[in-house]
């Protein structure tokens, strides 16, 4: 979840520890009364504690030594960040071993905590209470799917409410050891593909569930997410939130099972610690999106340990609908930047009477309001680390904020966005701008130029404006200004909107001439797109 930037004296440090099939990781985090998380630290080993267990029914001696040494220190170093509770959980391949409780005996007397093992049915709940909490589940169906090293954990969930939850044995680890050792051709996961079908066919009803939101949660789908954002040469900060489509996830199974492990290992966006069993995890995968039948899935960053986190604060989350995490996010995060709230939604307000008016000529569509409202909100939310600069400390703030029900995509343009509310507007030499897609920054320019536009609109941070009109010919754009109720002068808002409206006059390929109530037109020379 988004994280605050100063930690409250009601938030709680909680360590969580998930010692899993394939990996054991832990998070440090504040955690606020509202579900907020702010991570301190994270630390993570791959002991692989579910490596030969289908052959043995036993953890491995060697696994179990390193995964007890892990497990050590995580706790110490939980304790020493001062942790108020350290929780630690495991799954699939402790649950099943048959040395399962030694092993949780050995950690508890090294680090003198107790483990919890976790049911399948446990485990996806958590799963579950995280997915809740980073994405917009309040309408409609949504399939919410975990796999691990050593199981796949399914909750069918509708409105918000848990309908069904099944928890098979088809982790990453233990199908590639049955299906996929020593090497991964077609035919191999193939066989593991029907495999995992008949065994979906046998636990999970489809009957109504057809085209349901899917979220994959677990190192499957943020590497997922991570290989396609490479082949579309999208940088971000965080693969959460990535859709990624049925097509383009059988388009990477089919590359990355013709590849050697060694040459997997050198796939961009793939984890090479990952590479010998990501086939088998988007495998398993697309067995789901085959069963369930929908557009695409989103991937979560966030899984057990955050679902751990918030059940150990005795946080549920509120079930969010479309567009009410997203809207709430923002503003949570805006008011952690300290921002001046009044001027934002008044920018933010006339920014949207420009785009209602101007949309069709722009050929913008109507998801990009919302990327232009997020922008306004957040124009100078880089006021929260100086004046100077602060569009270009908007942009870094903003881009490495963790947002709810917002793509990375959509991150990054809303980011692009709040930065060109002010100074130079957008160049090819620019590097970041440079590297989106041409459709993107033909939409960061469009969304730019009104936004720098209704920014001038409120130069006095007074909220002075009231309504704007627009009458668009074929040589000129002509805005008229009305004054808010209890304002008797507009004049410096419609001069610094004057001074803002090259950018939008480019995008139009026409004049812009400023109308103030008493008729007067400002159309003089522009001093530059000024501050």
């Amino acid at each position: 979840m988004t994280a605050p930037l100063t930690t409250a004296s009601t938030d709680v440090r909680i360590a969580a520890i998930d010692i899993g099939s394939n990996s054991i990781r832990q998070i440090v985090a504040d955690v606020s009364p509202t579900g907020q998380i702010r991570v301190v630290d994270e630390m993570k080993a791959m002991p692989r504690l579910g490596e030969g267990l289908d052959a043995t029914g036993a953890l491995s001696p060697e696994s179990i030594e390193a995964a007890v040494t892990a497990v050590h220190r995580m706790s110490t170093l939980a304790a020493q960040l001062g942790a108020a509770r350290i929780e630690i959980v495991a799954t699939s391949a402790v649950r099943d071993a048959t040395n399962g409780a030694d092993f949780t005996s050995r950690v508890q007397a090294l680090t003198g905590r107790a483990v919890r093992i976790l049911s399948g049915e446990e485990e996806a709940l958590l799963c579950f209470r995280s997915a809740l909490a980073h994405f917009e589940l309040g309408a409609g169906r949504t399939v919410v799917m975990d796999i691990g090293g050593g199981s796949l954990e399914l909750v069918l969930a509708k409105d918000g409410l848990i309908e069904r939850v099944a928890s098979l044995q088809f982790g990453a680890v233990r199908l590639t050891e049955r299906f996929l050792s020593p090497r991964v051709s077609p035919r191999r996961v193939r066989a593991l593909r029907d495999h995992v079908r008949d065994g979906l066919k046998r636990a999970v009803p489809v009957k109504d569930w057809r085209g349901a939101q899917v979220i994959g949660s677990g190192g499957t789908f943020t590497n997922l997410a991570g290989i396609v954002l490479s082949r579309q040469q999208v940088s971000v900060r965080s693969p959460h939130g990535t859709r990624v489509t049925r097509v383009e996830l059988e388009h990477v199974l089919d590359w990355l099972q013709r590849l050697s492990s060694d040459e997997r290992a050198y796939v961009p966006g793939l984890n090479p610690a990952r590479a010998d069993i990501i086939v088998a995890g988007l495998a398993v995968a697309a067995e789901v999106l085959c069963r369930f039948d929908p557009q695409d899935l989103m991937a979560s960053a966030f899984g057990i340990r955050e679902g751990l986190l918030l059940e150990s604060a005795r946080v549920t989350p509120v079930v969010a609908d479309p567009g009410v995490a997203r809207e709430r996010s923002v503003r949570e995060f805006a008011e952690r930047c300290h921002y001046e709230e009044p001027h934002a939604r008044q920018v933010q307000r006339l920014a949207l009477q420009l785009f209602d008016a101007l949309a069709p000529r722009m050929q913008l569509e109507p998801a990009d309001r919302r990327l232009l409202a997020d922008a306004a909100l957040l124009h100078d939310v880089g006021y929260h680390i100086n004046y100077e600069k602060h569009h270009k400390h908007s942009f870094h703030l903003i881009s490495h904020a963790d947002l709810l029900g917002m793509t990375p995509a959509d991150q990054i343009i809303v980011a692009h966005v709040a930065r060109y509310h002010r100074g130079t507007p957008p160049k090819m030499k620019h590097r970041g701008f440079a590297q989106l897609d041409r459709t993107s920054r033909d939409k960061v320019v469009k969304l730019a130029a009104l936004l720098r536009f209704a920014d001038g609109m409120d130069r006095g941070h007074v909220a002075a404006v009231g309504t704007l009109h627009t009458k668009l010919s074929a040589d000129a754009l002509r805005v008229s200004v009305t004054e808010a109720q209890g304002a008797t002068n507009v004049r410096l808002e419609c001069w610094g909107a004057s001074r803002k409206r090259q950018l939008l006059e480019d995008v139009l390929g026409r004049s812009i001439i400023v109308v103030m109530p008493d008729g007067t037109e400002l159309s003089a020379d522009d001093d530059g797109d000024g501050e």
